[in-house]
C-alpha cells in the first residue's frame, strides 16, 4: 500500500450547504474518491435494528433479500451519544446500503475499547467481507489491525486515526487496511481564522491582545490537541497577542462544555472575548453558559466550534454563535465505504485519506 495522503475537497459541498441552512438545516454533502467497480444497487434494506439509533448496543439492518446476496459489512462505533459519529455512521449505513446493496451491522462499544475489540472479533468470526472501527483507544488499533490482516478481511478504520507509525507498517506488511481522516490543524486554524474575520479581530477591549477561553475534547486526543493548537496558531499568525485565562477538557460533550463555560464566565467575567471549543457540542453548550452570564455573542464576546451540526448553523443564523468549520460526515462516510469496497474487490488502496474542512461562519459564508 502507498503512503500517500489525498485530500478530498467537496465540489458542491457549498452550494448543498447553502440551500441547507437557508432552510434552518445542515447537511455536508462531499465529494469521495471515485467508488470502485462493484455492481451498485439503489435498493436499501427497510429493516431497522431492536434497538434503533440511540444508545442501545448495536443497530442491525436485517437483509431483506437472500444474505447470500449481499456483501456483510460490519462496524463499530466507539459512542453512540457522540453527535458527530450519530450523523456519520447514519450517512455511512445509508451509503453501503444504496450505493453497494450491503447488509451492514453496527456496534456500539460505549467508550469500552476491550468491548470493541470484542465486537470486531464477532465480525471476524461470522466472516464479513469488510469491516470499518470507529476506535475508542488509537493505540489499540495494532491488535484490530492484525486480527482481521490474519482474517483476510479488509479494515478501515475512520474518524480516530491510529498513530503514524501503526499506519506506516500497513504498507511495509502489505495489509489491506487503510485509514479516513482530517486535518485536525486544518480545523483549528478555520477557526482562529473566523474569529480574524470578525469586526474586532477578538479583540473587543482594544488592548490589542485576544483573552480566551479553550474548552477542549478528550486529553491526548489528537483532534483536540491540534485544534486547541492551530486555532490559537492561527490568531498569532495573523498579529495577534493571546492571553489563555481559563482552559478544561469536558470530553466532547455539551453539558460539560456549559459547565466549563460557566465557571470560566464565573471567574474571568467580561474578561472573556472568544471561547474556543473543539466540537459543536461543547459550544452548544457554551452558548447556554454565555447566555446565562447575561452575554451576547457578537457584542461582546465570540463563540466558535467544529463540526456542523444543524443546531450549531442555526445558532450561527440567529447570532448566538459566531462560526463553525464543517466536519464533513458525508464525504468521510463515501470514501470510508467507496476504499473497503475497492480492497474487498482486490484493489490497492492508500495508507490515508483526508477530507477538508470548510469555515461556516455567516450565510454569505455558505452562497459563494
Amino acid at each position: 500500500m502507498k503512503k500517500r495522503e489525498y485530500r478530498i475537497f467537496p465540489i458542491c459541498l457549498l452550494l448543498a450547504l447553502a440551500v441547507c441552512f437557508l432552510a434552518a438545516c445542515s447537511s455536508g454533502k462531499g465529494g469521495t474518491q471515485e467508488s470502485p467497480g462493484a455492481s451498485k444497487s439503489t435498493s436499501k434494506s427497510t429493516s431497522e435494528s431492536a434497538n434503533g439509533s440511540g444508545n442501545g448496543a448495536d443497530d442491525s439492518g436485517e437483509s431483506t433479500e437472500a444474505a447470500e446476496k449481499k456483501l456483510r459489512i460490519g462496524v463499530a462505533i466507539y459512542r453512540y451519544d457522540d453527535n458527530f459519529m450519530k450523523l456519520y455512521r447514519e450517512e455511512l449505513r445509508q451509503y453501503l446500503e444504496e450505493a453497494y446493496n450491503a447488509e451492514v451491522v453496527v456496534r456500539n462499544a460505549r467508550g469500552e475499547q476491550e468491548e470493541q475489540i470484542s465486537q470486531v472479533n464477532e465480525f471476524i468470526e461470522a466472516g464479513y467481507d469488510g469491516i470499518i472501527v470507529n476506535l475508542v483507544d488509537t493505540d489499540r488499533a495494532g491488535v484490530i489491525a492484525d486480527s482481521c490482516h490474519e482474517a483476510g478481511i479488509p479494515l478501515v478504520f475512520i474518524n480516530r486515526e491510529p498513530k503514524a507509525d501503526e499506519q506506516a507498517r500497513w504498507k511495509t506488511e502489505k495489509m489491506a487496511v487503510s485509514c479516513i481522516g482530517t486535518d485536525s490543524k486544518q480545523a483549528g486554524t478555520y477557526q482562529g481564522g473566523i474569529i480574524l474575520e470578525t469586526e474586532k479581530r477578538g479583540d473587543f477591549n482594544g488592548d490589542g491582545v485576544v483573552s480566551y477561553v479553550m474548552i477542549m475534547g478528550e486529553k491526548d486526543n489528537e483532534d483536540s490537541n491540534y485544534r486547541t493548537e492551530y486555532s490559537i496558531k492561527a490568531l498569532e499568525d495573523g498579529g495577534m497577542k493571546t492571553e489563555k485565562l481559563f482552559s478544561g477538557h469536558a470530553d466532547w460533550n455539551k453539558e460539560e462544555g456549559r459547565k466549563l463555560a460557566e465557571k470560566a464566565l464565573a471567574l474571568y467575567g467580561r474578561r472573556i472575548e472568544v471561547i474556543f471549543c473543539n466540537n459543536d457540542a461543547m459550544a452548544n453548550g457554551a452558548w447556554e453558559a454565555i447566555d446565562a452570564a447575561g452575554r451576547k455573542t457578537g457584542k461582546d464576546i465570540y463563540l466558535v466550534g467544529v463540526d456542523a451540526l444543524e443546531e450549531t448553523v442555526q445558532y450561527i443564523k440567529e447570532g448566538k454563535v459566531t462560526g463553525t468549520v464543517l466536519n464533513d460526515h458525508t464525504g468521510q462516510s463515501h470514501t470510508a465505504a467507496d476504499v473497503l469496497m475497492k480492497m474487498i474487490y482486490g484493489d490497492e488502496a492508500e495508507t490515508r485519506y483526508l477530507v477538508n474542512y470548510v469555515k461556516i461562519s455567516t450565510i454569505s459564508t455558505l452562497q459563494k
